[in-house]
């Protein structure tokens, strides 16, 4: 079993190729040939904290896909503790088991964070790609790790003209904009408001655990692009109810969980209204003209593709720790 830690995964990932990977993904799920089992998520922590012995520290969550002909299976771990900002940690943190689908045996443990962020981040990426011509004007609610990976794979999809980042928390977003201005050429600057980083923006990215929306649905101009990957529960809502009414289309990468969401369920839409992200990818939908939200909840499918992709090239390079779990 080759360990491999988040270094090791953030040196094979090209979003370039992520990009690519999804998007064959997205085609794969698209025409059913995925076993993508239904994901528990459940409170984790309750009866640790004295102060509030009700109250979880946060959600664990188990993702476990196959894609039909792959040489493996993948079942990815996550926990998402909305607290950990404040002890300095991730909000989000996670490990993928790869398994080789002839034998069962294990193939591989790594880092699930960095595969959940690239593959995440290509859901904007393609987003930007299909119904974007380039130069974007891009505002972001949220400046956390996802966020962040957003930006990296629409960088990758298409030409960015500038960035500007909301968050709640001052560092966080100080520090995305310094990590981002380094990393790409648009300039990248803070808002002070979430309705000053989504006024005048050609695509928004909301990339928050809120239970409310993020921003007003008539702050947006009568084109933008809406990707909303953050809510992933009925008690998360970034996207309000006039978005989804000024939209003309709106896709989900999973409808089915998407209609779900507290997005969909305070909205004026029902699952019927969702059509399937990978409809779009592949052509057999045109893009609509006017705004169009793309509502992602994430899928292990997503996941299994990214990490067989990190696996064979860490594979050929020898990256990681080799051990054997019958010794």
């Amino acid at each position: 079993m080759r360990i491999l830690t988040a270094s090791d995964v953030r040196s094979v990932l090209e979003m370039d190729t992520v990009l690519d990977v999804i998007e064959d993904a997205f085609e794969k799920q698209r025409t059913g040939d995925v076993e993508r089992p239904d994901r528990p998520h459940y409170p984790v922590g309750i009866g640790r904290n004295q102060a509030a012995p009700d109250e979880p520290y946060g959600t664990g969550l188990v993702m476990p896909a196959y894609i039909h002909g792959a040489p493996y299976f993948a079942t990815k771990l996550v926990s998402v503790h909305d607290g950990n900002p404040d002890r300095g940690l991730p909000t989000v943190n996670a490990q993928i088991a790869v398994n080789d689908a002839e034998t069962g045996l294990p193939v591989a443990l790594m880092d699930g964070t960095h595969v959940t962020s690239a593959r995440t981040g290509a859901i904007g990426g393609l987003a930007a790609r299909h119904l974007t011509t380039g130069d974007l004007a891009i505002g972001v609610v949220g400046a956390g790790t996802q966020a962040r990976w957003q930006i990296r794979a629409i960088d990758a999809a298409t030409t960015i003209e500038s960035v500007t980042f909301f968050d709640l928390d001052g560092e966080i977003l100080d520090a995305a904009v310094a990590e981002l201005d380094d990393e790409i050429e648009a300039p990248v600057t803070a808002a002070d408001s979430a309705a000053t980083a989504v006024a005048g923006a050609d695509l928004v990215v909301t990339a928050t655990t809120s239970p409310a929306p993020v921003f007003d649905g008539k702050e947006l101009g009568d084109d933008t692009v809406v990707v909303a990957i953050g809510a992933y529960t009925p008690e998360m809502q970034e996207i309000g109810p006039t978005t989804f009414e000024r939209a003309a289309a709106v896709f989900a990468d999973v409808p089915e969980e998407v209609a779900d969401i507290g997005d969909v369920r305070e909205a004026p839409i029902d699952e019927d209204d969702l059509l399937p992200y990978g409809d779009l990818l592949a052509g057999a939908v045109d893009p609509p003209d006017g705004i169009v939200v793309v509502d992602s909840v994430g899928s292990a499918v997503m996941d299994a593709a990214t990490a067989e992709y990190v696996y064979d090239l860490a594979d050929e390079r020898d990256l990681g720790t080799v051990v054997d779990l019958a010794d």
